[in-house]
């Protein structure tokens, strides 16, 4: 047991009938871990709209939370915020330990245009599909980086984004990985909120296999025409239970080596791997080849896991459906065409759960909702395979 802060040398010596070898290796002891504050440095909220800000926290322990904003200060955990003008305004968060221990974030808030300054009407070239992938980031998986899975050794986010568009052009599933890897596309019109369903989201579950994915609507208040906006959840049958969490994190640690399992570590204090399952899927890594950092860390809304060894010796594994509101599940609610999950955008949310009204969206993410694995079956991750219009596709038929 090491008593005090302090970096200590360690000789660690291996020894088997083929020989020895040894490695010097330094330990350094903390007096407690780095707190961090998960969240965008960015954001834009239109004239007439308020703003909830909150934070994802890690090795924080009773938290106190200062907020300002010029004259404006506020010690609650959510900082609501109404500009009064178009223009941009700097917000300060503070959040200090009871410990002692602070850490200060400064954000950048664009107050936009009133809501519709930017919607863009449906045309006669309009297409009912999603027309652009704008961003593709799953977490570690068993279908990453696999040549079976149409990989060709994508290098860089660029290339990510590429492969996952084309995928999607030619119907063939994108992979999102473990619990929170995600994929953002958009349309050529803007999405109109009517009545009933709105959106269409195409995947491959099936009776006994659902790996939900929460989706998330955004609308483009800026008019650049990218998501960069703020994203709002689309309530499902979980939203507000007690088992499920917002504002969870992940973090997933690059292997050391080739064929071994990603580690990763979540905002509970929980830790697990995305096992390597090298009979199945022998691709090197799990670990997406395009991120060079040597970890990376996903944040959003995790459900509770359901499945289970149905068998008792761990060869049939079952993966039960929702009640609705997810992609990737096979919902008796919301599924038509057996594989397709339809939304409606007036299910739209903010961070505490209350109802939004929008009047049309721009931009779709889907994320992987579960933190689990089955056994030879491996981790639960959302695949998709098209993104749609529902009322545009319904008229065009």
């Amino acid at each position: 047991m090491l008593s005090a802060a302090g970096d200590y040398d360690l000789l660690l010596s291996v020894e088997n009938e083929d020989g020895r070898s040894s490695e010097q290796l330094t330990l350094r002891v903390v007096s407690r871990l780095d707190g961090e504050i998960y969240m965008a440095d960015e954001y834009n909220v239109p004239l007439g709209r308020t703003l909830l800000l909150d934070a994802t926290l890690w090795h924080y322990a009773a938290p106190s939370y200062l907020w300002q904003c010029g004259a404006e200060q506020s010690t609650d955990p959510v900082f609501r915020f109404t500009p009064s003008t178009e223009g941009e305004y700097s917000i300060m968060l503070t959040v200090a330990d009871s410990d002692g221990y602070s850490l200060t974030r400064t954000l950048n808030v664009v107050c936009t245009p009133t809501e519709g300054t930017f919607r863009r009407e449906v045309s006669a070239e309009s297409r009912a599909t999603a027309t652009k992938l704008y961003e593709y980031r799953p977490a570690a998986g068993q279908f990453i980086n696999e040549p079976q899975s149409g990989f060709a050794g994508e290098q860089t986010a660029d290339a990510a984004v590429a492969y996952a568009q084309k995928r999607l052009e030619g119907e063939k599933y994108v992979s999102l990985g473990g619990w929170g890897g995600y994929v953002v596309v958009g349309f050529d019109h803007s999405v109109d909120n009517v009545e009933g369903y709105d959106l269409a989201i195409r995947a491959n579950s099936y009776e006994g296999s659902s790996e939900p994915g929460v989706v998330w609507v955004m609308q483009d208040l800026n008019g650049d025409g990218l998501p960069n906006d703020g994203w709002y959840e689309l309530r499902g049958s979980e939203t507000g239970a007690a088992t499920t969490l917002q504002r969870y994190s992940v973090t997933y640690y690059r292997p050391s080596a080739d064929g071994q399992s990603v580690e990763w570590s979540d905002s509970e204090g929980a830790t697990g791997t995305v096992d390597y399952l090298g009979s199945f899927h022998p691709q090197p890594s799990y670990y997406p080849a395009w991120i060079d950092a040597a970890s990376y860390t996903l944040t959003g809304t995790r459900l509770e896991a359901r499945n289970y060894d149905k068998s008792g010796n761990g060869s049939l594994w079952v993966q039960p459906s929702y009640g609705w509101g997810y992609a990737d599940n096979f919902s008796e609610v919301d599924i038509v065409d057996k594989t397709t999950n339809l939304f409606d955008i007036a299910n739209a949310i903010d961070t505490q759960g209350v109802s939004v009204e929008l009047k049309y969206i721009d931009f779709v993410k889907v994320q992987t909702a579960l933190n689990t694995k089955s056994g030879w079956i491996g981790e639960n991750s959302t695949e998709v395979v098209d993104f749609s219009d529902y009322g545009l596709a319904n008229r065009l038929k």
